[in-house]
């Protein structure tokens, strides 16, 4: 048995943080999502898409470009997380990575949208993953860092919503705006910038410690000497297929509107902020009562394990009922599933940390997951859409890998929690 969970990290802020320190972490983590999330799922496609007679080849382009990217971001997050967890004793750890991972993203978004063509395309957005990866790094590892365990579940929601959020934000803003695919870059660009720079000036960030920096120990110290541990390589199995699933359920919505719906670019723009509304709303009630659940059961593996069916039903009713309204229906389970998932997987993986003193390095893996399924679902959907011709068999896929990680994600043991101290 996995030994108990401690009440908070030695080394880092034993009391609970307020308001303003959650604000500011959500606000973080809006702008992340807001600026990777919006070129996936509006910019990107818009700027591959191909004529009706070749749409294949644009959906083709479109997974290649998002995987890539999505290989840049899984190196990058692990690699900052590792030398952030370095710094020197009495250096700031998490900000330095912070800030230089927020203006990275911004300079390589405006690239992006001066770009054109696949290649140019994708080399610029391969910049943006690896800013948002390493500012991403910097954030998650606060949640180990700073809080105690019975505000990690609030912290995660905080994250989840933010996602679903983000996405509402950039493509309302893209569309309401009427802004076109390079004025729309641009927007992203100074939103990470300023939001980003701000929140990682805001958030404390105490010096390094003796306490905290790793020594030179090459067999601990080594980037993925915490697969080692079975409970979290279990968990980090299953959050790699679940957000396989989920990006194969999400990635390829415009697509699907276009030519899987048949319908026109203005309508499809139109139906898939509309989409993307019913997903948030249901993301952010997710989120928030899950993450609130976790604190205060403690069992955050069941409520993991229970988001992956729900994330696969979303699946199911796509693929038998190919239809904008079950789509609606689709999206609204899709939102359900992935905010509890995304919410009380990312507190059940700080729960399962096996050392303190690479938390950095540790949840740049876990968020990596999220990285390598956008990796791998927008290549595999656009490889069963060229297979078959069509999107059933992306959805069916869809339903089927999320519940294929809610089933690893039930190897993994959930720590005991140790009770808390008294004031």
């Amino acid at each position: 048995m996995r030994p108990a969970l401690p009440p908070a990290p030695s080394g880092s802020a034993v009391r609970r943080v307020g308001a303003r320190w959650m604000t500011v972490f959500t606000l973080a983590w809006l702008a992340i999502w807001t600026v990777q999330l919006t070129p996936i799922q509006l910019l990107l496609p818009l700027q591959l898409n191909t004529a009706d007679e070749d749409w294949i080849s644009g959906v083709v382009s479109s997974g290649l470009v998002l995987g890539i990217g999505g290989l840049a971001g899984i190196v990058a997050g692990p690699v900052a997380g590792a030398l952030s967890d370095r710094a020197g004793v009495g250096r700031h750890r998490r900000r330095p990575w912070a800030i230089g991972g927020a203006l990275f993203t911004a300079a390589f978004l405006v690239l992006t949208g001066f770009s054109e063509g696949p290649w140019a395309v994708g080399a610029s957005w391969v910049g943006v993953m690896i800013g948002a990866a390493v500012s991403a790094a910097a954030f998650t590892a606060l949640i180990a860092d700073q809080l105690p365990v019975t505000q990690r579940g609030a912290a995660s929601a905080a994250v989840g919503s933010g996602q679903a959020v983000g996405i509402v934000l950039g493509v309302g803003l893209v569309v309401l705006l009427g802004l076109g695919i390079r004025e729309g870059y641009l927007l992203l660009a100074a939103v990470i910038a300023v939001v980003g720079t701000a929140a990682a000036l805001v958030l404390p960030d105490p010096a390094a410690s003796e306490a905290t920096t790793p020594r030179n120990e090459p067999r601990d110290r080594h980037l993925l000497a915490s697969l080692r541990d079975r409970d979290f390589a279990w968990m980090l199995s299953g959050r790699l297929v679940t957000n396989i699933g989920n990006a194969l359920g999400t990635a390829l919505f415009l697509f699907f509107l276009l030519h899987g719906l048949h319908q026109e670019q203005a309508d499809a723009e139109d139906n898939l902020l509309l989409l993307i509304v019913v997903y948030t709303v249901f993301v952010v009630i997710a989120s928030v009562i899950t993450g609130i659940l976790s604190d205060r059961t403690g069992n955050r593996r069941t409520l993991t394990i229970a988001a992956t069916v729900v994330q696969a039903a979303s699946g199911v009713v796509i693929a038998v009922v190919p239809t904008f309204e079950a789509t609606m229906v689709a999206a609204a389970l899709m939102g359900l599933g992935y905010g509890a998932f995304s919410t009380v997987g990312l507190a059940f993986a700080a729960d399962l940390l096996p050392d303190e003193k690479d938390h950095a390095r540790d949840l740049g893996i876990v968020s990596v997951t999220a990285a390598l399924g956008q990796l791998i679902g927008p290549v595999l959907g656009a490889a069963l859409v060229a297979l078959v011709g069509g999107f059933w068999l992306v959805f069916a896929a869809a339903a089927v890998l999320s519940l294929v990680g809610g089933a690893l994600t039930a190897l993994a043991k959930q720590p005991a929690r140790a009770p808390l101290p008294h004031p």
